[in-house]
């Protein structure tokens, strides 16, 4: 009788030990992660509001998580060229995307994506929300918003506005004016918000609806003049504090903001995303990254991967109405 209940028994162990290894193999990866260097993917080129973000928010998640966070710049096709990469890349915790609202809204500026906007990603965690800032050169005759609604009225289709490319931020921000200021101007996108601004100083567009990120220095050394903030109410950053709102200067009810946060491909394990994400909350509240958050006017995100998700969500409804609403199309 003993010797029938151990050979029961043996045989019971053997045949559970693939399920409780099985079982277990999630807390041993989770233990392990990350045991190699971290790509962060930047769908823009260096040197934008984007790049500089993710570059802060990088350091500072490597700190915690013991691995680098290298940043990977990979311009192009409305972040479609980056955001894709992600997409593709194998769902483990090593690849992030640094999205903005070009991914809510690259679905309704485009009819073919090469990925599933729903399906393809899993969220992580809001990195924040800031203005987008109308900027001009120091010498344009545009002082307020009116006078920028009166020279697009005067001279229909002149003026050139850039952006960091179609479906960002400083595009829709551009389209929304247009539409509610009644004004033709004429959109002019680059790979990223650096080589947009560096046309912008070399006098090449007239004007931009920049990130606040992307602009902050070139405000601060008078390279750039602030005109109005795309907020619905003004900026609380010590450079922005005093500059107006587009919707208080002559166009009532506008108000457009961009925004920062991290995906990873969808099949990421949950455990690797809350580690990701309790490394993110983290970053977004060192004194460094809330230093260079005030200086740029980014109100810190934070929260949970759930609560990105509802957001990025409630933000594609909002834009594809205003696309719609205005026949905005992809350049």
């Amino acid at each position: 009788m003993h010797r029938f209940h151990t050979g029961v028994f043996r045989r019971f162990a053997a045949a559970a030990i693939p399920f409780l290894m099985a079982a277990a193999a999630p807390s041993h990866a989770l233990a392990g992660f990350p045991d190699k260097p971290i790509r962060m993917v930047v769908p823009f080129a260096p040197g934008g509001g984007t790049d500089l973000i993710a570059r802060a928010m990088g350091m500072t998640m490597g700190e915690d998580l013991g691995q680098p966070v290298v940043i990977d710049n990979k311009p192009g096709g409305s972040t479609i060229i980056g955001t894709d990469a992600v997409a593709k890349s194998a769902p483990d915790g090593y690849t992030l995307v640094m999205a903005t609202m070009a991914h809510a809204v690259n679905p309704s500026l485009h009819q073919k994506l090469p990925f599933d906007t729903d399906k393809a990603f899993a969220p992580v965690m809001l990195v924040g929300r800031s203005p987008n800032v109308l900027v001009v050169k120091p010498d344009s005759p545009i002082n307020t918003v009116r006078d920028l609604i009166a020279a697009a009225r005067a001279k229909p289709g002149k003026l050139n506005y850039a952006s960091q490319g179609a479906g960002t931020s400083a595009h829709l921000a551009g389209e929304l004016f247009k539409s509610m200021a009644k004004v033709d101007m004429n959109h002019i996108p680059y790979r990223g918000a650096g080589p947009a601004i560096t046309d912008l100083l070399g006098g090449q567009v007239d004007l931009m609806f920049a990130t606040a990120a992307a602009v902050a220095p070139h405000l601060e050394s008078g390279k750039l003049r602030a005109v109005a903030v795309t907020t619905g109410q003004r900026s609380q950053a010590p450079a922005l504090s005093k500059v107006p709102t587009v919707a208080e200067s002559g166009v009532p009810d506008y108000a457009a903001d961009s925004w920062y946060g991290l995906l990873v491909p969808a099949g990421t394990p949950p455990a690797v995303i809350m580690r990701l994400n309790a490394a993110a909350r983290k970053a977004v509240h060192t004194d460094a990254f809330r230093k260079r958050a005030e200086q740029e006017g980014l109100a810190v995100g934070g929260g949970t991967p759930d609560e990105f998700g509802r957001y990025v969500k409630a933000e594609s409804e909002r834009w594809s109405k205003v696309i719609r609403d205005a026949s905005i199309k992809a350049d």
